[in-house]
């Protein structure tokens, strides 16, 4: 790799817009991952045109470029690994175009989901893609991820929402990808191939999105299980007759306790809470849907309680699970949360068997662990809570996320349903996706054929995640 000519980078987008004070490359050598490690610059470009210039220096050079949004990612995908360039777009930031004939907007990556919303929402429609993260999370993060959300069920994750791509290549090309139409079907749909590619391909520059309608009625209600395995019968009964709900999440007792602890929500002591919720443009439509939902967890021993099509009150039943994952360190004073093996799927009928498998794997090697999240779309969030100043907390982790990835590749699960892969991930990652790896690796020697684009992730990333970077913490023993 040449070494970085400051001058030259700061001539294309302006002094003001390159940093490599220590301070602030310190500040963007992490995500929200466990990972760190320094980049030799950030640069904030503000068009199309100074991305490409960006990338035509930087792949003459040999230099790495790592493409970033808000870095609320978990799993050290931005963190630069072999140094480089951190490319930070959230200075593009414009919604370019909102068409309702069309049903389609066009955006920047910089743009923030929850300000997309807010601008669609006068005309009646949303993004429904939207993640937990949704209040700093870009859009060109979530397409480098394809992210998803608690409404993923029945709206889908983002991929399901992206109808075109435009992005610069490697060597500085701008490249339009999809179309703005509801189907296209000649040809490779390059855009859908660029979604979840965690910036290894290119740099996006412009996304075309579709929306759907706000719908007219919302109700959610709480169910009460005192059996994870019985919550866990529940969804694959709801989901496999075909219950229509637009959320279907699963919050387990160490994540109630934490969120009590936080919050003092006064959440009822049980071993599993399902959030259930039904939207559409007709009452009795939702009606049908809660009514059939209700039924299926009763059978499974579930109390439902708390219904409401109330604004306000939805907002109080859904609090405690909007606020888990920073409640999540309140679990325990000597404990910390760290993401890690966070976010696999499964099939329905395998929710139940998995929710118990992390308890006893988390038991066995000395660590806590939740099960909790979207159940509705099939994925299993975790995280594990552990004393990072101790080695041993850290050696239980490796062999957990280890043991987890494990079971979940035995019955026909995934290693991310929405987080992706990074750094943290990747062993697992590889391991699943053995017999396509060489076939990824030269798609992104097509893109990419010097391997500047964010290198070392995904199928490239060391396989051991604990020595893949330094972690932000330090264990004192």
């Amino acid at each position: 790799m040449s070494t970085l000519d400051i001058a030259q980078l700061e001539a294309i987008v302006g002094p003001e817009h390159v940093k490599h004070d220590p301070a602030d490359l310190y500040v963007y050598g992490s995500d929200s991952s466990v990972h760190r490690a320094m980049p030799d610059a950030v640069v904030r470009p503000g068009k199309t045109e100074d991305v490409q210039a960006l990338l035509r220096y930087a792949n003459k050079n040999r230099i790495p470029v790592i493409p970033r949004g808000s870095g609320s990612g978990m799993c050290g995908q931005v963190v630069p690994i072999r140094g480089g360039i951190v490319l930070d777009m959230k200075r593009m930031n414009h919604i370019l175009e909102i068409n309702l004939a069309d049903v389609y907007c066009r955006v920047e990556p910089g743009v923030i989901d929850d300000d997309l919303n807010k601008a669609l929402k006068p005309h009646g429609v949303f993004y429904p893609a939207t993640p937990a993260s949704s209040r700093i999370a870009t859009i060109g993060g979530e397409i480098a991820n394809n992210a998803s959300g608690v409404r993923s069920v029945k709206y889908g994750a983002t991929r399901e929402s992206v109808l075109g791509i435009k992005a610069v290549l490697a060597n500085g090309e701008l490249i339009t990808m999809g179309a703005r139409t509801r189907v296209e079907a000649s040809g490779y749909q390059l855009e859908r191939l660029f979604v979840g590619s965690e910036g290894t391909l290119g740099v996006m520059v412009e996304a075309t999105l579709s929306f759907v309608r706000i719908p007219k009625f919302r109700a959610m209600g709480m169910v009460l299980f005192d059996s994870l395995d019985d919550a866990g019968e529940a969804i694959a009964a709801v989901m496999g007759k075909g219950v229509a709900l637009s959320m279907l999440e699963l919050v387990d007792s160490v994540a109630i306790k934490a969120v009590n602890t936080a919050m003092d929500l006064g959440l009822p002591d049980v071993e599993a809470i399902l959030l259930i919720e039904a939207d559409g443009m007709v009452k009795e439509a939702v009606d049908h849907e809660i009514e059939a939902a209700r039924t299926l967890c009763e059978k499974h021993k579930g109390k439902l309680t708390q219904l409401s099509y109330d604004p306000a009150e939805r907002a109080k039943i859904f609090m405690g699970r909007k606020a888990l994952f920073p409640a999540l360190s309140k679990y325990s004073d000597s404990m910390v949360s760290t993401a890690l093996a966070d976010d696999m799927a499964v099939p329905y009928s395998k929710m139940a068997e998995t929710a118990r498998k992390i308890h006893e794997i988390a038991e066995r090697n000395g660590v806590v662990m939740t099960a909790y999240g979207h159940c509705g779309s099939g994925c299993m969030h975790t995280k594990i809570l552990m004393d990072t100043n101790r080695a041993e907390s850290w050696d239980g982790a490796r062999r957990a996320v280890t043991e987890i990835y494990e079971y979940v590749r035995s019955v026909g699960g995934t290693t991310s349903a929405e987080h992706g892969i990074g750094l943290s991930k990747a062993s697992a990652f590889k391991e699943e996706k053995a017999d396509s790896l060489a076939i990824m690796r030269a798609v992104k020697h097509a893109f990419d054929p010097n391997n500047i684009l964010n290198p070392g992730k995904l199928f490239d990333a060391p396989d051991d995640w604990v020595t893949a970077t330094d972690l932000r913490y330090v264990s004192s023993e």
